[in-house]
């Protein structure tokens, strides 16, 4: 499992953090039917200004493929926001709700869209330990 990421570490951070696995299965041809790196500049090119996307090496959640963590900003951890995993992103559209709910606040400061609901899930604690810091 790698580990390799980029971009600083965001604990505390001004704004939403947008973790994107593209390990061993996500991001690669083993999930078909998806531009991967379109659906990363999708990402990149709506948000800005609302959070920092960054990519990382497996996130050891394979079975959930693609997989994406939505970390709260600053304020929206103060307000109880917590990360938020969400897998099976293999939808093109999937990018445009995660990013309009990080536009109006993400975690902790907005509801996500309710279909967002759908890919939620939880992670071993162990994975959510070694991702959320």
């Amino acid at each position: 499992m790698s580990r390799r990421t980029t971009g600083p570490t965001t604990a505390g951070a001004a704004r939403c953090t947008v973790t994107v696995c593209r390990g061993c299965c996500c991001g690669t041809a083993k999930i078909p039917g998806l531009d991967h790196a379109g659906q990363l500049a999708q990402l990149r090119q709506a948000l800005p200004d609302s959070a920092q996307v960054r990519v990382t090496g497996c996130l050891d959640a394979c079975e959930h493929g693609n997989v994406i963590v939505v970390q709260p900003s600053a304020t929206g951890r103060a307000a109880g926001g917590r990360p938020v995993w969400l897998g099976l992103v293999n939808d093109a559209d999937a990018a445009d709700d995660i990013a309009a709910w990080i536009a109006a606040g993400g975690p902790g400061l907005a509801d996500p869209p309710g279909v967002l609901d759908l890919y939620e899930f939880t992670p071993s604690r162990r994975i959510r330990r070694a991702v959320e810091g």
